[in-house]
């Protein structure tokens, strides 16, 4: 049995994890890392794994042949390279890197399903809960279309994703590709990036050092937050569970809060002093956001464990020994 996987996107957050679990599961990884958002301190922990082999490497440029052989000979595809944080004032976010954010889920996404058709490679596309842009229905199945501005200043993301589905969509369609798609809601954990510019990063940064804590808007604007294990267990089933070829499912966790909850409970863990600091809303920030995981707990049989208690403990842990 072929056990080769390729994670692209592998020394990021959620990718890093997913390396883990594989080698954990008796599989080969090939990480593949062009390190602009991604931290080989991440993979720091399994790197001399012997089923653990890292390529310094952006998916978008020319291949070498030693790659291509590489990887034409891998049994699955996991497509997680992208920029992913919406900091506007980050060098690592979508903002910064738009071009490189189209082209990584277009181009980048179209030479590894060109592998994958050649190779009889199974294939998984991670897309994103920013599909579905600032929602009219909730919460959102995966029947619903969106409601996304193609030219707002999110467009280089969540356009970028759509045309991934679009076109691993496609190769399933007309060439019967093995393809499966992902979307994933917000997912919190161990070895986020401290710049990532999320809620609960940008929350516990603020909290340990006692500064106010940025709310937008009056925080009543509403996430759902999966720990990035559970997340990455959801991955694994749609990859490996049977009867997923050409499926789109949704990742994340149902429970609901406000964005003013989550800063209270992160504010109560930490000890900390901090205040709230409220400001204006950004640009087309949707106002609701909730999974509905009835696909992926009927066909996966999978559901989130973590409490959010237990996560943002860990997680806070975590950055109060960020490694530099």
């Amino acid at each position: 049995m072929n056990k080769n996987c390729l994670v692209t996107g592998g020394a990021g957050f959620i990718g890093s994890h997913l390396c883990e679990l594989l080698l954990f599961n008796g599989y080969k990884v090939i990480c593949v890392d062009d390190l602009s958002s991604g931290r080989l301190q991440n993979i720091s922990s399994f790197k001399n794994h012997p089923a653990f082999q890292f390529i310094n490497l952006d998916i978008t440029k020319p291949y070498t042949d030693k790659f291509r052989q590489e990887l034409g000979q891998c049994a699955y595809i996991f497509h997680l390279a992208s920029p992913a944080s919406p900091n506007s004032k980050s060098s690592i976010s979508y903002y910064s890197r738009p071009i490189e954010t189209l082209l990584v889920n277009s181009y980048g996404t179209y030479k590894l399903l060109e592998s994958a058709r050649k190779s009889c490679t199974k294939f998984l596309f991670a897309s994103t809960s920013e599909v579905y842009g600032d929602p009219l229905t909730h919460p959102q199945s995966e029947k619903y279309w969106g409601n996304v501005n193609p030219v707002g200043e999110r467009s280089c993301y969540d356009e970028a994703k759509r045309f991934g589905e679009a076109i691993t969509t496609a190769y399933f369609r007309k060439y019967q590709v093995d393809t499966r798609i992902v979307r994933i809601f917000n997912t919190y954990g161990p070895r986020m990036h401290k710049e990532d510019g999320r809620a609960v990063v940008e929350f516990i940064n603020q909290a340990l050092e006692d500064k106010p804590i940025p709310i937008f808007g009056d925080g009543s604007q509403t996430r759902s937050f999966c720990y990035v294990a559970d997340l990455v267990e959801g991955i694994y089933k749609a990859m490996f569970t049977s009867d997923t070829a050409g499926l789109v499912i949704n990742l994340g966790n149902p429970e609901e809060l406000t964005i003013l909850e989550i800063a209270q409970i992160i504010k109560k863990l930490t000890g900390s002093k901090s205040t709230f600091l409220y400001g204006s809303l950004p640009s087309d920030d949707p106002k609701r956001r909730k999974p509905d995981i009835t696909k992926a707990q009927k066909l996966l049989n999978w559901i989130p464990k973590v409490s959010l208690t237990a996560g943002l403990t860990k997680t806070i842990k975590f950055f109060k020994n960020y490694p530099s």
